[in-house]
């Protein structure tokens, strides 16, 4: 639903904008999205419907993050600034549960690890990226993300390589693959013109 949601509002942005895919794009972005749907259903249970409601939302929020950075002039200080508004509201949900906090020195160097300096400096790669990418380019991309993931869980973690994973990701990278090589210029100037339009 997460990646869903991401998808539906990327895509429906670049058709707002007349950013009109290619069939070739569309036929990339459906065998991207199959690949990880395959890739995850055995996992996938009904949620509840506030936690479908939330997914729903992370996901379209995450779009329109994405959208967001494609005009990011500078992505370093951009996403400093978006990491530093988030600082207040932090706070306020960890005042509010105080007494379920269980702080260990270990874990708090580890979650500022992965998200302060992991986190933070992926998205400031991803906006630097997204500046050279037409939406449905973007939109496809962050499906190799559980991809990425998964390589990353066998290289590091030791986990087995299965026939699953070997098609999923198969699937999802040939779809990428396939929307990267029909549109190889980049974002068309139709598409440039309609972002630089009010």
């Amino acid at each position: 639903m997460l990646f869903g949601a991401v998808q539906a509002t990327m895509i429906l942005a670049s058709l707002r904008r007349s950013e009109r895919p290619r069939a070739a794009q569309w036929l990339g972005l459906a065998g991207a999205f199959g690949g990880l749907t395959y890739l995850v259903f055995p996992g996938v249970t009904a949620p509840s419907p506030l936690g479908a409601a939330l997914m729903l939302l992370a996901g379209t929020a995450w779009g329109l993050y994405s959208l967001r950075g494609r005009s990011a002039s500078a992505p370093l200080a951009q996403t400093a600034s978006n990491f530093a508004r988030t600082v207040p509201m932090i706070l306020a949900v960890s005042l509010v549960n105080h007494r379920g906090l269980h702080l260990q020195p270990t874990g708090v160097l580890l979650a500022f690890l992965s998200g302060a300096l992991a986190s933070g400096l992926g998205y400031v790669l991803w906006y630097q990226a997204l500046t050279g990418l037409a939406k449905i380019t973007a939109a496809v991309v962050q499906l190799a993300v559980p991809i990425l993931a998964a390589a990353g869980g066998i290289a590091f973690l030791g986990e087995q390589v299965t026939f699953r994973l070997l098609l999923a990701g198969l699937l999802v990278l040939g779809g990428i693959s396939l929307v990267l090589l029909a549109h190889p210029g980049g974002p068309t100037a139709s598409a440039i013109a309609s972002e630089d339009s009010p």
